[in-house]
Order: structure tokens, then C-alpha cells, then sequence
């Protein structure tokens, strides 16, 4: 098992901001709008080095759609900001109208998914996030794993033409991944190459498949990790290669089990490969108030999970 160390954890909306800031420098047509949310997405530093390209919109997220796509008519490249569940639930007509159906330039960054939003409960954890997105037409879906991936990630989304969600939370979470990573949009990222099982990981789960591929090597499992930080387009080539050679199957997000990764791949495997597969993801309920841990905990969404996912999967093959 390839050992994967860290110095640091952060968060990965602070990756985002980062990310924004040197797109904002790299090029003159990127625009930023934010729902009154200017902290929490991290947006600070590029009001204030370029504060005539910045727009507050305030509470109204439909709104804020609406003049993205319009922004972007005039050549600009808009990266709204706002709580995931506001930047999909709440305005999903306007996404499919207006920048979906459009297939407008608009780049929508969204923070606090999943259950690690935490103590502010099921209203705002939004777990259907991927599965409303992924469904659009043309739009790509994107859930880097830690502060460097997500900052890599912002900056691609400035060379890439056409609508994407860009997902991201509130928790810290261990910075593993190279400071200088080149992000290639719908590449998965091979992390330990295996014999016995493949778990396929994304986002804040990506971290637990590295421990749980540690802990599998005790027991003398031999796990192939791959990170697969783009959800839409799916890298097929990437997942079949592995399952071809593996024969069994875990995927592991910090999402509704259904219409997020676990779906795409499942759905790939059914008409390519039929496979055995588990899931580790939220079984179809809403979240609740609690601590990041304690609910990760509590909906099995750990490295100890993942782990009984493999050990199960591998008696199917």
C-alpha cells in the first residue's frame, strides 16, 4: 500500500477561494457573484484585489443564476458562490433554463455539501446535490478531495467552456494531494494500484479509502484507490480497466447512495461489465444536526465502513 502523508489540514472552500483569486489574476474576464455568503465561500481576498469584478447579489440565488448567465453573453467567466443546497435545490429552474439549456459559460461553486456541513442540520446538507446536476444536459460535475485539488480544480474551470458545478465543504480535512498538481477535468487520479477489490472514492471519502486501504492491508486485502474527482464525465476507461483486473467494487461518497457516484458507476458496470458492488454513502434519508465526525460516524460514511464494504464485496466475486 502507497503511504499518503500530510502536514496540514484545510478546508476545501478555502481551496476554492485560493483558486479564485489566482484565476482572477490569470485572467481579466473572470467575474465572482455571492448569495451574502462572502466568508463562508471564501471570497475576501478577491474583493478585495479586484472588487469592480465582484458582485453581491444578496439573498436571492435565482437571481444571482440569471445575471451569471447573462454575464457571460458579454465574454465574462462568472464563478457564483453560495451554500450547496442554495446553489442547486433552491435555483434548479434557473440553472436548467438558463445556464443548462443555454449551455452558458457559468461556473457554479458550491460549499458546505454534504453532512459536514454539520451542526446546521438536514436543512442545509443537501445530499442530492450530485444526483441533480449530473443529470443536466452538458453540465459537468466536479468533487476534488482536499485544499490543493480544489484549488487546481477553480483553476481549470477558467480554460474549460460550458456550465459546471464545482462542490466542495466546511470541515478541514488532511491537504495530501501535490501543491502543484496539474487538474485534468474527467481524469481519474490512480492512488494505489491493486489486486483484490477497487474502492473509487470522491471527495471528503477519498481520504477514508486511503485509510481504509491501509487497514485492508493488514488483513492481507490488496486494494486499488482511485480518486475520482470528476463525476461528469465519468472516466470509464479508468473504472473498467480496474474492475477488469480487480473483479469487485466499492464506491464511497458523502452523498445520497442514489444518483450520486456510486449510480454512475453502477450504471456504467450494468451495461459494460456487470460487477459486484458496495456502496458507502448516505442510505437514502435526509442528514441532522451534529458534529462533522459524529454524523460521518453515524451514517457510515468512515474509513471502517469502507473496509466492511470490501471485505463484503470481495465474497461476491
Amino acid at each position: 500500500m502507497k503511504k499518503y502523508t500530510y502536514t496540514e489540514s484545510k478546508d476545501t472552500r478555502s481551496g476554492f477561494g485560493a483558486g479564485l483569486l489566482e484565476a482572477g489574476r490569470q485572467n481579466e474576464n473572470v467575474v465572482a457573484l455571492c448569495a451574502d455568503l462572502i466568508g463562508s465561500l471564501k471570497m475576501n481576498d478577491f474583493i478585495k484585489e479586484f472588487p469592480e469584478r465582484f458582485f453581491q447579489i444578496g439573498i436571492a440565488e435565482a437571481n444571482m443564476m440569471g445575471i451569471a448567465a447573462g454575464l457571460t453573453i458579454g465574454g465574462k467567466i462568472p464563478f457564483t458562490g453560495t451554500f450547496a443546497n442554495f446553489s442547486t435545490g433552491r435555483v434548479y429552474d434557473q440553472i436548467r433554463q438558463s445556464i443548462a439549456y443555454s449551455d452558458k459559460n457559468v461556473k457554479i461553486c458550491a460549499s458546505h455539501a454534504g453532512l459536514t456541513l454539520g451542526e446546521d442540520g438536514a436543512t442545509h446538507q443537501i445530499l442530492e446535490d450530485i444526483g441533480l446536476m449530473k443529470m443536466l444536459p452538458g453540465m459537468t460535475v466536479i468533487n476534488p478531495c482536499d485544499f490543493n485539488q480544489t484549488k487546481a480544480a477553480t483553476l481549470a474551470l477558467v480554460n474549460h467552456e460550458g456550465p459546471v458545478y464545482l462542490r466542495f465543504g466546511r470541515p478541514v480535512v488532511p491537504n495530501f494531494t501535490p501543491a502543484d498538481q496539474e487538474f485534468e477535468i474527467g481524469k481519474a487520479i490512480m492512488l494505489n494500484e491493486g489486486t483484490d477489490v477497487t474502492i473509487i472514492a470522491t471527495g471528503h471519502l477519498v481520504w477514508e479509502a486511503i485509510q481504509a486501504g491501509e487497514e485492508l492491508e493488514k488483513l492481507g486485502i490488496n486494494a486499488e484507490i482511485i480518486n475520482i474527482h470528476t463525476i461528469k464525465p465519468l472516466d470509464e476507461e479508468a473504472v473498467l480497466k480496474s474492475i477488469t483486473k480487480t473483479g469487485c467494487v466499492v464506491t464511497a461518497e458523502e452523498h445520497n447512495r442514489l444518483g450520486g457516484l456510486g449510480d454512475s458507476v453502477a450504471q456504467l458496470l450494468a451495461t459494460k461489465k456487470p460487477t459486484p458492488q458496495e456502496y458507502v454513502a448516505v442510505n437514502d434519508s435526509f442528514g441532522e444536526s451534529g458534529t462533522p465526525a459524529q454524523l460521518m460516524e453515524k451514517y457510515g460514511l468512515n474509513a471502517a465502513s469502507i473496509v466492511a464494504a470490501a471485505r463484503k464485496v470481495i465474497t461476491r466475486k
